[in-house]
């Protein structure tokens, strides 16, 4: 009679068990349904970073022909990168190839933007997981003792002694359970928005590596122009030099007065000056390379490539704008947001259809493996919302507005990218004309100073008419320097705005080797 009333009791207290294993918990909600998933209001992903390349005119001036200022504007995580002389060896010579190659893997813009798309691709797998069945197995072996007094349970019969505490007895139990969702829209319409997303960043990884190819090519034509610059010192304090002792001979001869020699001697002076800074501007320009090209942050290497002036050969502004919005990987990430915006849209309106989802579980009990026998359970669910308090018309409203935010940029996106292309191939044809007016006008400065220093040397005139040759002759040069630089700039462009800007640049910018 005892142990058939604590089998009595057991299947009582275990069918209580599957009432309470059965009851909702934390968080879930009571009748199984889904939220739609609510997207962030702006779908653009720089990661607070850009690079671009600025040509802004300037005022030109009595010595000076140049009326551009060429500048390549960096900011955010394309600044940085992490270290590539671990894993690439450095000889100390950089060419831009090699730049390019350490920069796209180890710049901070592309490094940040790759993780953004293992971030993405995770959700999107998360996503997809609630449409998939769910499968866990369970083993376990219990050790019981109940007080049945603590349950309220009172037994008195006559005639029959009817114990308080039952056990201790012992039971194992295997089981497998399933899980699957049938029929959710919403389920399904999260899951390709989250597609639509992951898709979005990698788009953007795609953009992010044509601006660290834009950022480091240009800080590698900003490094040639600023050694263009301290040559060009040079040789301007080399004739400096040789004016000062010209006058210095001259005056010795009675020729020249003392202060035409200290005019001189001033000129020299400057000049000097000048290169102290202008070699101070290359160091900086190096470490900047440097650090975006993932080396070490000094300026001890050299640049084995230069970039002199040719013309490109480009296609009608036209077509460039047609290209560069089939191409260019920013405005394709502008269509994926909209596009996940869209499914985050129809997810939410979903929310107002009844979905279907099937569980199961089977199970084998028994005191021991040998006396066992399997139960099992099907149950399919039903769920139809009847009112949600207006969540649902929230989730809707919040969604049509993130699609209309979306569908706002990728407008905007596409005007962004034809003014980009029209504006490049502005840059081209100023710069190309500078560069011709800028070599016409060191040629003329050139042949004014050489017939000075002879007009000096014959005693005709002092060293004031020789200084406003030389200060002509420096204006010249530099204005050719960043005359060729605005040109190689605008090219570099010109691959960025069309899109696979690495794989453009080659054609655009050809080197001349200066150093192996």
């Amino acid at each position: 009679m005892k142990p058939l009333v604590g089998m009595m009791i057991l299947t009582l207290l275990a069918g209580a068990d599957s009432v309470f294993a059965q009851l909702p918990s934390g968080g879930a909600t009571s009748n199984g349904s889904s939220s739609a998933v609510i997207l962030p209001a702006s779908g653009r992903n720089n990661q607070g970073g850009s690079v671009g390349a600025i040509e802004q005119p300037v005022s030109g001036t009595t010595t000076s022909v140049n009326t551009l200022n060429p500048s390549v504007q960096i900011s955010g995580p394309y600044t940085g990168s992490t270290r590539s002389t671990p894993k690439i060896s450095f000889s100390g010579k950089l060419s831009l190839q090699e730049a390019l190659q350490r920069g796209l893997a180890y710049n901070l813009g592309a490094v940040g933007l790759a993780q953004t798309v293992r971030q993405t691709g995770a959700q999107a797998k998360a996503a997809r997981s609630a449409l998939l069945p769910n499968i866990n197995g369970s083993l376990s072996e219990t050790v019981e003792q109940i007080d049945l007094a603590t349950f309220g349970l009172h037994f008195s019969v006559p005639g029959f002694h009817i114990p308080s505490i039952v056990g201790p007895f012992n039971y194992y139990s295997l089981q497998l359970s399933l899980s699957q969702t049938v029929a959710n829209l919403t389920t399904l319409n999260n899951y390709r928005s989250a597609r639509a997303t992951a898709r979005a960043s990698q788009y953007s990884l795609e953009d992010a590596r044509d601006q660290v190819t834009l950022a480091v090519a240009g800080a590698y034509l900003q490094v040639l122009a600023a050694q263009a610059r301290v040559e060009a010192a040079q040789a301007e304090l080399d004739t400096a030099n040789a004016v000062f002792h010209q006058s210095t001979e001259q005056h010795g001869e009675g020729v020249l007065g003392r202060l035409n020699v200290d005019q001189s001697q001033l000129r020299t002076l400057a000049q000097q000056q000048q290169i102290i800074t202008l070699r101070n501007d290359l160091a900086k320009q190096k470490i900047n390379l440097a650090r975006l090209a993932g080396l070490p942050p000094n300026s001890d290497y050299q640049l084995t490539d230069n970039f002199p002036f040719t013309l490109p050969t480009v296609q009608n502004v036209n077509d460039a704008v047609a290209e560069a919005q089939q191409q260019r990987a920013d405005l394709k990430a502008a269509q994926a947001q909209v596009e996940a915006a869209a499914k985050a849209l129809a997810a939410a309106r979903a929310e107002r259809l009844p979905s279907a989802s099937l569980s199961g579980d089977y199970q084998v009990i028994g005191t021991n493996p040998a006396e066992s026998h399997g139960t099992f359970m099907v149950v399919g669910t039903l769920s139809v919302p009847v009112w949600q308090g207006g969540r649902i018309a929230s989730d809707i409203a919040q969604a049509e507005a993130v699609l209309a935010q979306r569908q706002a940029e990728l407008d905007d996106t596409r005007g962004q990218i034809e003014a980009e292309v029209r504006q490049v191939y502005l840059d081209l044809d100023a710069a190309a004309g500078q560069v011709e007016v800028a070599r016409k006008n060191l040629q003329v400065g050139q042949e004014s100073l050489e017939m000075a220093r002879a007009r000096m040397q014959a005693g005709v005139i002092n060293t004031v008419e020789v200084v406003q040759a030389q200060q002509t002759v420096a204006s010249a040069q530099l204005d050719l320097i960043n005359s060729v630089f605005a040109h190689n700039l605008a090219k570099l462009s010109l691959a960025r705005v069309l899109g696979h800007a690495a794989g453009r640049l080659p054609t655009l910018l050809k080197p001349e080797t200066t150093m192996q």
